[in-house]
């Protein structure tokens, strides 16, 4: 299966203005993001997904390959399956949407998430880190619930699984799942995906993945050792993200 990835870069966020033009090491955070999805191999080609010429032209001025959308999608995933749907890129089976404030994702999240559609026949796939207890009360940390085969049952914000009974919590623990920022798709079920109305669900949580689930796709979620380092949201992310930066340049070159 030919595989494309889209990273959808907004340059109208809210909590962090301008943000895929922010520095992270002197460069561009969604050129970052574009760089370490490319550099990894997973995918045949990768494009961002832009509603901006002025992230266009950056891009451009980098050597990355962005494409200009739509200024009225409601999500990142409604920009994805524009670029999805676009003539030149008709030919992949597979579509990666990975998120455009995430330059420290996983490697093995995104070849989670598409190992899922590719490789254990989910319609979407995406991936989840083992974590403890802590997160639990943080609604920033989507927790996800999967079933025996793999499949997400629920997605919140909310502390679940649930902790009912104290015996329990070894057992409990033991299921905790951070879900992160990386959704494979079948083409046609991506498609499928965007041309549903919201559902209640999503606009409750805030979480564009409820749609799919209550619609009946199946979403299959990779098990991984450790969730992504995180997105960038804030200002306190962006200096954090570049710290982390110079620590794995440092490191790289001991």
């Amino acid at each position: 299966m030919s595989t494309l990835a889209v990273i959808p870069a907004r340059l109208a966020a809210t909590r962090l203005p301008r943000k895929p033009l922010r520095p992270l090491g002197g460069v561009p955070l969604v050129v970052r993001v574009w760089e370490r999805v490319r550099s990894l191999g997973l995918v045949d080609r990768v494009v961002v997904a832009t509603e901006s010429p002025e992230v266009l032209e950056v891009l451009a001025v980098h050597g990355a390959e962005g494409v200009l959308t739509s200024d009225l999608h409601h999500s990142g995933t409604d920009r994805v399956a524009e670029v999805a749907q676009r003539l030149e890129f008709a030919d992949f089976d597979v579509v990666v949407n990975v998120q455009g404030d995430e330059p420290f994702m996983r490697g093995d999240a995104i070849a989670g998430a598409i190992s899922m559609v590719r490789d254990h026949g989910f319609e979407l796939g995406t991936a989840a880190g083992r974590r403890g207890p802590e997160i639990m009360s943080d609604p920033n940390c989507v927790k996800v619930v999967r079933a025996d085969d793999g499949r997400a049952l629920y997605f919140s914000r909310a502390p679940v699984p649930f902790l009912r009974d104290e015996a329990d919590r070894a057992d409990r623990d033991d299921l905790v799942l951070q879900h992160m920022g990386v959704y494979a798709a079948r083409r046609e079920a991506l498609l499928r995906w965007v041309r549903l109305p919201p559902h209640p669900l999503e606009l409750v949580e805030k979480l564009e993945q409820l749609r799919a689930l209550a619609a009946g796709l199946a979403m299959g979620v990779a098990i991984v050792e450790a969730p992504s380092w995180g997105e960038v949201n804030t200002e306190e992310d962006l200096v954090r993200a570049n710290a982390h930066w110079e620590q794995l340049n440092a490191d790289a070159t001991r």
